[in-house]
């Protein structure tokens, strides 16, 4: 961090605005030590967002092999995912700074993410957690209505179930506090509807200092795997042609009381110079092959408005 007297804090305030930058300022009482630093202004020019999905039978190799699974016995739901390269005029560093969302992280020159979903928050003992399944296209005359009329309601109500299982591992007393509310999500290509429950439970008196494994215990998490969750990790693997890397997984942060975290989808990853978003949905019995195809490639977006 570098600090200025003033009249190198005046030479450089006087620089920066006469070239129309943005900066934050920050002068002490009596004017001797400053801090002034550029900031990212709002994007000025129009966004290049161009992806190119895997083609629709590619993607249908990939959900039969799930959709075989399911018919077989072996799954009730399985989340398939896809990576898409992106044709783009924004780097990882753009998409942090200018996207709008309720987690926001960005490792460098490694992946971005703008999650929407929560994974789990603790506090004073209390673990809750928010499953989000279902997505429709908000500009959609009566969009709320279709999106819980959707046969794939039962997507939803199969990962509720596994994460109030999931949470009986580490918590007593759990039950669904919240079932199926609509959130409304922003993107540049217009808002999306996408559908989320609340489960919540007691922890043991002791739980902090077992924070880790509890962590671990609910891995991976239930939203983005399918149920039952090992075997339905092996179709994964089976099915999907690349490797999710850090995408799906999950981050957070503990204040020293209270637990915040977030699943890691809406993940943009940089490979040598080439950027690819990672993006995909639950298949049930019900899923049709094309619906699933536009739901994956609909979720190809960047939260920035």
């Amino acid at each position: 961090m570098q600090f200025y007297s003033k009249n190198e804090a005046i030479n450089r305030i006087n620089k920066l605005a006469g070239a129309g930058k943005a900066f934050l300022f920050i002068i002490d009482y009596k004017q001797e030590c400053s801090f002034i630093e550029k900031v990212d202004p709002p994007l000025r020019y129009p966004i290049i967002w161009q992806p190119q999905p895997i083609s629709l039978s590619q993607y249908k190799k990939s959900f039969d092999i799930i959709r075989k699974n399911i018919l077989s016995g072996n799954s009730f739901l399985t989340n398939l995912t896809c990576m898409t390269p992106v044709n783009t005029n924004l780097g990882l560093k753009d998409i942090f700074y200018h996207s709008r969302a309720l987690y926001k992280l960005w490792l460098k020159e490694t992946f971005v993410v703008f999650s929407p979903e929560i994974f789990i928050r603790i506090e004073n003992g209390r673990i809750s957690s928010y499953p989000m399944k279902g997505t429709i296209d908000a500009t959609l005359p009566s969009a709320t209505r279709l999106l819980m009329e959707d046969e794939k309601a039962a997507e939803h109500a199969t990962i509720v179930d596994l994460i109030r299982n999931d949470l009986s591992i580490v918590a007593d007393n759990v039950s669904v506090t919240r079932y199926r509310y609509v959130d409304t999500l922003y993107t540049n290509h217009g808002p999306i509807l996408q559908t989320s429950s609340e489960i919540s439970g007691v922890l043991p008196k002791s739980y902090v200092d077992h924070l880790g494994e509890i962590l671990f215990r609910l891995l991976p998490a239930g939203s983005i795997t399918g149920a039952p969750k090992h075997k339905t990790m092996e179709i994964i693997e089976q099915a999907e042609e690349y490797e999710r890397g850090f995408y799906t997984g999950i981050t957070g942060y503990f204040d020293g009381r209270k637990l915040d975290s977030a699943v890691m989808i809406r993940f943009i990853e940089e490979q040598n110079g080439q950027i690819f978003f990672k993006s995909g949905g639950g298949i049930t019995c019900k899923s049709d092959l094309e619906n699933e195809y536009n739901e994956m490639k609909q979720k190809v977006y960047v939260p920035i408005y």
